[in-house]
């Protein structure tokens, strides 16, 4: 996440209850603002404005200066510096919602904090990752509407990645007015946020393999809900579900196939109960000995790949007797020649940091309207997926 001539400081506290990484530039190779001023033809207050004040000059003006600042490797201004006049402590959070390990593990959320880490403007600044399974992040006070001292302590803003509708922290970050930013979920009025339209990319998903002629097709899930729940989805399940990504994307499955004549007993919905590869390979290996599917749509590349894992353990060939498609693309994804839904990952951490060093830099009396990214998917045919014999 640190760029070259830069090193990067954790600091842990309170025993896996915060994680803090920072990025310390390397003064030697630091680029002033009068540089970016000449490199890009404009004034140094034309620079300042750039960052901090961006309605003050033209969009193209300032994603020029931008541009310019991120070739010369200019890191912005010393936000840190200025959080000793105005009361900032110069560190954002990131909100995760299972254990910290699984922002380590997790291939959405390390592309998401490489692309936050891609901002210049943040180079001086912590980030501070907050663990909601955390019982001193995610107790009482949370529940009473209350922060934590954690979050109102470490942080001037948050980025709240693929949070569950509703969620008490959610609900207090909005109480407590601590500007923040989406990413993918949920969705809340008059708040940034960075996403796709995973129900039209969905719909693509479950068209490619519909298009290839089968019929026969399980669908394995990471979860519905956060209560470890694992195995066949109820229409009662489903209609009860607070995960919204997963259930768009469902949703968007079981829209493409009734455009299809199936409906939703005719397909074998296999929720798996977490997000990591073991309970996805359990899940799958439950869906294929229990049904004699040709193809499997998997609502994540990591679901996906672990479909594919079970497959090989019960001799089941793929594609030759099951066809597979993931979502994410993830980097792993190419080498198992998985078909699969492209989205930009990392570009979505970018954008989330944008917007949030935006918010940040909105004076106290002036007002931010709300912005909102939805980035194109695209899919990705490989090796993976084939068209259905006949008589299959």
């Amino acid at each position: 996440m640190a760029k070259a001539g830069a090193f990067v400081r954790y600091h842990r506290y309170a025993a896996n209850t915060v994680l803090v990484a920072t990025n310390v530039a390397d003064e030697r190779a630091m680029v002033s603002m009068k540089d970016v001023a000449l490199a890009a033809g404009v004034s140094q207050p034309a620079v300042s404005y750039a960052y901090n004040k961006p309605s003050k000059i033209s969009a193209a003006q300032r994603e020029h200066i931008l541009s310019v600042a991120e070739k010369l490797g200019y890191p912005g201004p010393n936000i840190m510096g200025r959080s000793l006049r105005s009361g900032k402590v110069g560190a954002i959070g990131l909100m995760v919602m299972d254990k910290l390990s699984y922002a380590f593990a997790d291939p959405s959320m390390i592309a998401l904090l490489r692309g936050i880490g891609e901002i210049g403007e943040l180079s001086n600044v912590a980030l501070t990752l907050f663990p909601l399974n955390n019982r001193r992040i995610q107790g009482e006070e949370a529940q009473s509407g209350q922060t934590s001292l954690a979050v109102r302590g470490l942080v001037d803003g948050l980025i709240i990645p693929t949070m569950p509708d509703d969620h008490p922290m959610v609900r207090a970050v909005i109480q407590q007015k601590i500007p923040f930013v989406v990413v993918d979920s949920p969705m809340i009025d008059g708040a940034h946020y960075v996403g796709i339209d995973d129900r039209g990319a969905a719909r693509q998903q479950m068209r490619h393999l519909l298009e290839l002629g089968h019929r026969r097709i399980g669908i394995v899930i990471d979860r519905l809900n956060p209560d470890n729940q694992r195995g066949e989805v109820s229409l009662q399940r489903f209609r009860s579900s607070t995960e919204m990504i997963v259930r768009e994307r469902l949703t968007g499955y079981l829209e493409e196939a009734a455009e299809a004549g199936l409906g939703f007993d005719d397909l074998h919905i296999v929720e798996a109960g977490g997000f990591d590869a073991t309970v996805g390979q359990a899940a799958a290996s439950n869906l294929l000995n229990k049904y004699p599917v040709t193809a499997m749509v998997a609502c994540s590349d990591v679901m996906a790949l672990a479909s594919m894992a079970a497959a090989r353990a019960l001799q089941v060939r793929v594609p030759e007797d099951l066809s597979i498609i993931g979502f994410d693309d993830i980097p792993e994804a190419a080498g198992a020649g998985l078909t699969t839904i492209r989205q930009p990952m990392v570009e979505k951490g970018v954008y989330a940091a944008r917007f949030l060093v935006d918010l940040l830099n909105t004076p106290p009396d002036g007002t931010e309207p709300p912005k909102r990214k939805i980035f194109q998917t695209q899919l990705v045919v490989r090796t993976s997926t084939r068209m259905l014999d006949s008589g299959a």
